[in-house]
């Protein structure tokens, strides 16, 4: 049997170049009854943890460093024993949010992870961050997407460490590539589908972004 997905929202503060805005953050548990892992630990370890419900957490894997999906790590790393895994390109937005603490192994393009018989595929996606990674799970019919895309487009590219033509090149050669009825669970706000999302970035592409 596959892996089931669990859902929690928890809310907190988004900080980079001096500004602070209040966000919500997905987040996205993905397991069996006895093990899973968390997808982007954000605000509140103890929520996480609770949502966990007793299952051994194998891993929280972190779809980029901008503060407001890392902010829990740590702590929720400290009251389970699992592991912290970023794509090393991170670093330095990780090291803005926990100088003292680095992550405990790192992510690739290609990488395959598994929990509870179910294969989540890293895909390496920059552009709203340099280390910026998909989690693609074919056997859920599900890409988690971070900040990458949303429903309605591109994640934001307006701050330090980001770039528009890079994260349109990431969802034209890695997302728009899985097939169109592939759910889209994001970051933040409501999730979507790769076919609905791709007429629009289509547009953007033959735009030449």
């Amino acid at each position: 049997m596959a892996a089931r997905i669990d859902h929690l929202v928890t809310s907190g503060t988004f900080a980079l170049d001096g500004g602070e805005w209040d966000v919500d953050n997905n987040v996205w548990i993905v397991g069996d009854d006895t093990e899973a892992v968390v997808i982007d630990a954000a605000h509140d370890a103890a929520a996480i943890e609770a949502a966990l419900g007793g299952r051994t957490l194998r891993a929280i894997i972190c779809t980029h460093a901008h503060n407001d999906h890392i902010d829990a790590a740590p702590a929720l790393a400290d009251a389970t024993g699992a592991p912290i895994l970023l794509h090393p390109d991170d670093l330095p937005l990780w090291e803005q949010t926990h100088p003292h603490r680095a992550p405990d192994g790192e992510l690739a393009d290609g990488q395959e992870l598994e929990v509870a018989g179910t294969r989540l595929t890293v895909l390496h996606t920059p552009g709203h961050a340099p280390g910026a990674v998909c989690l693609h799970a074919p056997e859920l019919s599900t890409v988690f997407t971070g900040d990458t895309l949303f429903q309605g487009g591109p994640g934001a590219t307006g701050r330090s460490f980001s770039h528009f033509p890079t994260i349109i090149d990431s969802i034209r050669d890695r997302l728009l590539a899985l097939p169109p009825e592939t759910g889209v669970r994001t970051g933040h706000g409501d999730s979507t589908t790769i076919g609905a999302e791709a007429p629009q970035l289509q547009d953007w592409i033959a735009r030449g972004h």
